[in-house]
């Protein structure tokens, strides 16, 4: 089994590794509420679960 000759420092692992970095989500605005919500998945606003524009479940409330 191969491995290496001698042993990667921590600095030359670390710069390799600057390449990889966290991105922000990218966000899609509701055309029919205006909330900024993760595009293709359904968001909840004010007891009601949209999902392209429409609403697809409304939470019953309990008195």
């Amino acid at each position: 089994m191969a491995h290496p000759k001698r042993k990667i420092s921590k600095t030359r692992r670390d710069k390799r590794r600057t390449h990889y970095k966290l991105e922000a989500p990218g966000l899609a605005k509701c055309p029919t509420t205006g909330e900024m919500h993760l595009p293709h998945r359904a968001f909840w606003l004010e007891g009601k679960l949209y999902y392209k524009g429409q609403v697809i479940i409304e939470k019953e409330v309990t008195a």
